[in-house]
């Protein structure tokens, strides 16, 4: 089993303006809660570990996982606001965010309020800006360094300076994190923003110097790349008529979990041995999850019959 820990929000679309004001769509979002829905999309058994809101926005987070097959028993429930991400999509279909969650439910997890984790749960995926912000923060990256060993940690950074924009705190948390986890899937935009005097390829060496197993980047349309210690693999991206890249990278995340799962994969000694053609099948399943969910309007994630 997946448990996903982090936020859980309402994405809020500006879709035209009115005589009166503007024309909004708000959706079911955040970037853990979109890869929880990945996962069980495609298949696997999946929980999320998030504080959920018990206002309205918060009782369709929780409704949207019980339509989709992702277990709630994890939730924490607070009284607090459900943080809300304005989303604005430029003509490439590009988003750009801008939060409004202070002292919102996502924010709200301390360690006396966490659930105890299922003997079933065998890998813990962290990310997103819930690993900056307190005290959810210091909560989940106390978490992922109780369990490391114990179970298979992965990490995405997910960098959202609008959220935090000490470009420094997110350094700091990306290299505890980084030590604690035996997965690291990051965007070369993420490393533009926190090494940008480093290349891809040092930063992966570096990373799996300090303990990562696997370390992915994911370059948008021109493709992506993974290192472990067996070596190196790259994979091209699929061709599609973009709509817009919203939840592509949690796609991909969720589509890499997924095909190490149906490969014997989630253990720190199989990340190890993967080979060459092994990262490039894994980074092109990958690939074509992404390519579903650009296709398509929102973090439409795709169901595994579709990559058949």
């Amino acid at each position: 089993m997946f448990v996903v820990c982090g936020e859980a929000l309402m994405d809020v679309y500006v879709r035209d303006s009115t005589p009166t004001g503007l024309l909004l769509d708000a959706r079911v979002g955040g970037s853990p809660f979109n890869m929880a829905v990945g996962l069980a999309r495609l298949g696997q058994p999946v929980q999320l570990l998030a504080g959920l809101s018990q206002d309205v926005y918060g009782e369709r987070l929780l409704q949207t996982l019980r339509d989709e097959g992702v277990g709630a028993a994890l939730v924490v429930h607070s009284p607090a606001p459900t943080t809300l991400s304005v989303v604005s999509v430029n003509h490439a279909g590009v988003p750009s965010y801008a939060f409004h969650g202070h002292g919102a439910a996502d924010r709200q997890l301390h360690p006396h309020t966490l659930p105890a984790l299922p003997e079933a749960a065998q890998v813990l995926q962290f990310g997103s800006y819930s690993m900056v912000v307190e005290p959810v923060g210091g909560t989940l990256q106390a978490l992922a360094a109780a369990e490391r060993g114990r179970r298979l940690i992965a990490y995405d950074p997910n960098v959202r300076l609008n959220v935090e924009p000490d470009v420094a705190r997110w350094r700091s948390v990306v290299g505890e994190m980084v030590g604690r986890s035996d997965l690291v899937k990051v965007s070369d935009e993420d490393l533009g923003l926190l090494y940008p005097d480093e290349s891809p390829a040092h930063v992966a060496e570096r990373w799996l110097a300090q303990g990562a197993r696997l370390v992915v980047v994911t370059r948008g349309a021109t493709g992506s790349e993974a290192w472990n210690r067996q070596g190196h693999a790259a994979a091209q991206s699929l061709l599609v008529d973009v709509v817009d890249t919203v939840g592509a990278g949690d796609t991909f995340q969720a589509a890499l979990l997924t095909w190490l799962a149906e490969h014997g994969g989630l253990s720190a000694q199989a990340l190890d041995t993967l080979d060459a053609h092994q990262l490039g099948a894994m980074l092109r399943f990958g690939a074509r999850a992404a390519s579903i969910t650009c296709s398509r309007r929102g973090a439409d994630m795709p169901r595994r019959a579709e990559l058949l």
